[in-house]
């Protein structure tokens, strides 16, 4: 029994082994160390100024720098009937001989590019085909988009807004649905972004809330907008803020008009009235008659310039919705029909997708150098 109750301290001297360990093993030294650096280290990381500068500016560099990958043109195009009936030509790298030819002229036709347009381009590539000049279809394609850039080059020409002038007088005209309004709207913050000084004029007095839209986006770009109630005269009001923009000195005006059908010439004979009014203040006004034309509606699209030049004297398109359904072609066919310079296309619905027309990055989106 006694050697019993020897053992208990025996069995009980372990635990005190480590207490005599535990001491020098600096185990409350420990506890403090961690806390010390722990906290410093929360305090360098956690303050909120560094938190805002690392996390907001990230995070709107990324949008922009996403911004330009999701808006390219030929992310914007490439889902256009053009773009696919002409991909699926040439991906599949065909054998240069006629069918080729003719079936590209069909493709050409079916993207409204027109008859006459494909037909001359065609014909122009089927003789340099016949002289041997290109070694495979990879070599047509090149020429095509050679031929498609040297067709709309010409026309792709920007709006100068001419600072003599105070104000330099914009018409905005075309049919309904077009996208007009909303153009103006994203035509006044790309000018007002450029330091220059805009007026609107909510001249469309003929539709049920043309006037309101307009107002609304006047107070988003901080822009004034002139305007009557419904059904006022269109000439007036546009007249009245011709006064107003002289009299503050501002270097644009920009003036809707009512959407209207080419063929309505009672509502076509209001644009000359326009036309004649502003006149009897600025001889020369307006400066720039833009007509908007919708891409989605093919040749059609041809006839409404034809008649609108014909009823005030068109000096620039604007070709918008050329990011959903349109087959793109019409471009190329306002481009060899009329030689407007074309000035904006419109490539999705926010306010930087109201582009400049470039003639190589509009064909670049529609057929890229290489398909795969």
């Amino acid at each position: 029994m006694l050697k019993f109750w020897k053992k208990k301290p025996a069995a009980d001297a372990p635990p005190a082994a480590p207490d005599a360990v535990a001491p020098p093993d600096p185990r409350p030294l420990d506890v403090a160390t961690a806390e010390a650096p722990v906290e410093p280290l929360a305090e360098h990381v956690d303050p909120s100024p560094l938190a805002e500068v690392a996390d907001v500016p990230p995070a709107e560099e990324a949008e922009e720098a996403a911004g330009p990958a999701r808006r390219s043109w030929r992310d914007r195009l490439s889902g256009s009937a053009f773009a696919r009936s002409l991909g699926a030509l040439f991906v599949r790298n065909p054998k240069l001989d006629d069918a080729l030819l003719d079936e590209l002229e069909t493709a050409l036709i079916t993207a409204d590019v027109g008859v006459a347009a494909s037909t001359d381009l065609v014909d122009r590539l089927r003789r340099r085909v016949e002289k041997r000049e290109f070694a495979d279809a990879a070599a047509l394609l090149a020429a095509l988009r050679a031929e498609l850039i040297a067709l709309v080059a010409p026309v792709a020409r920007p709006l100068q807004v001419v600072p003599a002038h105070k104000p330099h007088v914009v018409l905005v005209v075309g049919v309904n649905g077009v996208g007009k309004t909303t153009t103006i709207g994203k035509l006044a913050r790309r000018y007002r972004g450029e330091g220059l000084g805009v007026i609107l004029a909510a001249g469309d007095t003929f539709r049920a809330a043309a006037v309101e839209q307009l107002t609304t986006w006047g107070e988003r770009n901080q822009v004034p907008v002139i305007a009557q109630g419904s059904g006022a005269d269109s000439a007036s009001v546009i007249f009245d803020a011709l006064q107003t923009a002289r009299a503050r000195g501002v270097d644009l005006l920009i003036a809707d008009t009512a959407g209207r059908l080419h063929t309505q010439s009672g509502l076509m004979d209001e644009l000359s009235k326009i036309r004649r009014v502003l006149a009897k203040l600025d001889a020369e006004a307006p400066h720039e008659v833009l007509l908007v034309i919708d891409g989605t509606t093919g040749q059609n699209a041809v006839n409404q310039t034809r008649q609108f030049r014909e009823a005030i004297g068109v000096t620039g398109l604007v070709v918008t919705k050329l990011d959903g359904t349109a087959k793109g072609g019409v471009v190329f066919a306002l481009a060899r029909e009329f030689g407007l310079p074309i000035r904006f296309v419109g490539l999705g619905e926010g306010i930087e997708d109201l582009r400049v027309f470039d003639a190589a990055a509009f064909v670049d989106g529609l057929l890229p150098p290489a398909l795969s």
